[in-house]
């Protein structure tokens, strides 16, 4: 264990430390801590408020989020989370799933290096915080932290918030521990085999083949894009290398972007219009992968399978199959560690 010690060559008034080991700090989205209205009110609050999800002026954007989206939306949201929700653990799928990603990678990284390392996670939204995680870090002594956002393609409203919460909570630690922060995964190649996998043990299953996968990505507005935020074209190459490392054509496969909100023009095609639209072509049996998700989540899980579904299905769909996100697949852990091994050159051997 590391046991606090003075400092080489200190006096021996100087207080005791602990030092000499490296964080590694997994960071996702967040979840509610309860589909009930003041939790759901609470988390929506703080999400809705991040400038980098919603960049509108704050006089302008916060008397209509408080006084209009916070009083109806906590019951829409808590529903849909409710038909997800693990009732026995009392905890959303994102939580659950984080947790079992996270004890997979501890003990990988644990038989690699002992207690030189301590993993852990937290959410950039809810609980719990990145800033007690990284105070944690630190008093168990952690004087380098390796931050790693679990988004695979980068983008400002994701990955970019996620990294601003790590530097704030830095900005409160008296003795700031070197830092990292992991860069987008999209391409990296464990990760393309991991989902390449993942559909092809989903395919393997189908009695009926899909006439088209479809590449959900999570959207966003176009103006981010022109803004310079590179996270469409990252989605994009990430369906291109998954057609290749699956030996496809490009009529097999397909990206599209979901979860719109507000009056803004998104990213397109629409998840929800297009597979509408690919079921009145002709194309009956579809599959339906989302890879900008590490987890399986309220996106996943209600809106995929069940909005996207009964689009598709209303408009005269027949076979519909969600293939789950990568989750802790040991393909996944696997690959997730190898981009941990990539990014703690240096500090550990």
């Amino acid at each position: 264990m590391f046991d606090a010690t003075r400092p080489a060559h200190a006096p021996a008034d100087h207080p005791k430390v602990k030092m000499g080991r490296v964080g590694i700090l997994l960071a996702n989205l967040g979840t509610p801590d309860d589909y009930s209205y003041w939790p759901m009110r609470r988390y929506l609050n703080e999400f809705l408020s991040d400038k980098r999800v919603i960049d509108y002026p704050a006089w302008k954007w916060q008397p209509i989020l408080q006084a209009i989206i916070l009083t109806k939306r906590p019951f829409s949201s808590g529903a849909a989370y409710k038909s997800i929700w693990d009732h026995d653990r009392d905890e959303s799928p994102l939580m659950i799933i984080t947790k079992d990603q996270t004890a997979r990678i501890r003990a990988a990284m644990e038989a690699r290096y002992g207690d030189r390392v301590l993993v852990d996670f937290c959410m950039r939204y809810g609980n719990p915080s990145t800033r007690s995680k990284v105070r944690d870090m630190v008093a168990a002594g952690c004087d380098r932290i390796l931050f790693f956002p679990l988004y695979p393609q980068y983008a400002g409203a994701t990955t970019a918030t996620a990294n601003d919460q790590f530097f704030r909570a830095l900005m409160e630690e008296a003795w700031q521990p070197a830092s990292r922060t992991v860069p987008a995964y999209f391409d990296h190649p464990t990760y393309i085999d991991a989902l390449a996998q993942s559909v092809e043990r989903a395919y393997s299953d189908l009695a009926i083949k899909p006439d088209i996968l479809v590449c959900s990505y999570h959207g966003m507005p176009e103006r981010y894009l022109q803004q310079g935020d590179p996270y469409h074209c990252q989605c994009v190459k990430t369906t291109r290398l998954l057609k290749e490392r699956l030996g496809w054509e490009d009529s097999q496969i397909v990206s599209t972007f979901q979860s719109r909100f507000g009056p803004e023009e998104w990213l397109k095609p629409y998840t929800v219009d297009h597979v509408a639209e690919l079921a009145r072509q002709g194309k009956k049996n579809i599959a339906v992968v989302a890879p900008a998700f590490s987890a399986d989540c309220i996106e996943t899980l209600e809106e995929i399978n069940e909005e996207i579904r009964e689009s598709f299905e209303e408009a005269g769909g027949e076979t519909f199959t969600y293939v789950p996100c990568l989750n802790d697949d040991d393909a996944h852990i696997a690959a997730l560690g190898q981009v941990i091994e990539e990014n703690l050159q240096g500090w550990l051997e």
